[in-house]
């Protein structure tokens, strides 16, 4: 339907979008590649999922129907804060090669930052759930600087640090550890006392206790604060790349803002979503493989 409408409803006389036919193309060939797996799925289990999805991919078609009508058909909308999709479409095939950069940067940073927090992160968490003293030490610390959010230390970062990579790594670790830190002291801090008597029985020893009990019984709280160093780090990648780093996603965004490039703003924005939404994805997977012996024990 989508494609029909892309391509025999003409674009509007002072519009001169070059991808409208292509556009319209590759919509017709995903429709029929859906058509095609969406028959396989009666017979093939591997596809009945896609089932499930037709709701929302009669939504999108939808969707990218009425943004079609509303820029490129009739013009509803005002250029070029509103282009219509295939304008999307020529971003993605003429600036691939800066947006592949901005992707390959901002998912080197982001990893770094990530792994970094979550790391320091997990290890703080142990040992403030696990050790008084260490508790005692690290709790009011953790109390002052947690709660500040992470770009209100952006102005300090980018002084102290030698570079703005290494002050964006900075900052990502600080927003990714602390809800990993709370999450997994959490954890810690909940594991009942009933499974440490069974394993002292057992002639367990204090490394046994918290490696083999405390940490395994508290790794459901740790993924709920990956979860959540996840989606904060992923929005201080995106300001500090506006701010200070001279590559990735966010500076290509500020710098299709800055020239009123709005298509590709916009394109930029969609891999940002798509990147975010397939990380999750990612640590979903992780969770589900590391936790398994969870799917009889809680609404999976």
């Amino acid at each position: 339907m989508v494609a029909a409408f892309t391509a025999f409803w003409p674009d509007r006389p002072e519009s001169d979008w070059a991808y409208t036919g292509g556009f319209a193309i590759a919509c017709g060939a995903l429709a029929l590649a859906l058509a095609v797996a969406a028959l396989a799925g009666v017979r093939f289990v591997a596809f009945q999922r896609l089932q499930r999805l037709s709701p929302w991919l009669f939504a999108l078609a939808m969707f990218l129907a009425a943004w079609e009508a509303v820029t490129a058909k009739l013009g509803l909308l005002p250029l070029p804060f509103f282009p219509p999709p295939q304008a999307i479409v020529e971003v993605a095939i003429d600036d691939w090669g800066r947006l592949a950069e901005g992707i390959f940067a901002s998912a080197r940073l982001l990893a770094t930052g990530y792994l970094l927090g979550a790391a320091v992160g997990f290890v703080t968490g142990v040992a403030i759930g696990w050790s008084r003293r260490a508790g005692y030490w690290i709790h009011p610390v953790l109390r002052f600087i947690g709660p500040l959010p992470a770009t209100a230390w952006l102005p300090l970062a980018f002084f102290v640090f030698p570079s703005s990579f290494s002050a964006s790594i900075f900052l990502i670790a600080l927003a990714t550890g602390f809800p990993v830190t709370v999450l997994t002291w959490s954890g810690i801090a909940g594991v009942k006392s009933a499974y440490y008597d069974i394993a002292r029985t057992l002639g367990a020893t204090q490394r046994f206790l918290v490696l083999k009990v405390a940490i395994p019984a508290a790794m459901p709280h740790v993924f709920v604060g990956l979860f959540m160093g996840l989606g904060n780090s992923f929005a201080v990648l995106v300001v500090a790349e506006m701010l200070g780093v001279k590559a990735g996603l966010g500076w290509y965004l500020q710098w299709a803002q800055g020239w009123a490039a709005y298509a590709n703003m916009y394109a930029a924005l969609l891999l940002m979503a798509f990147l975010c939404s397939g990380l999750i994805t990612l640590l979903f997977s992780l969770r589900d493989r590391l936790l398994s012996w969870q799917k009889g024990l809680v609404r999976w």
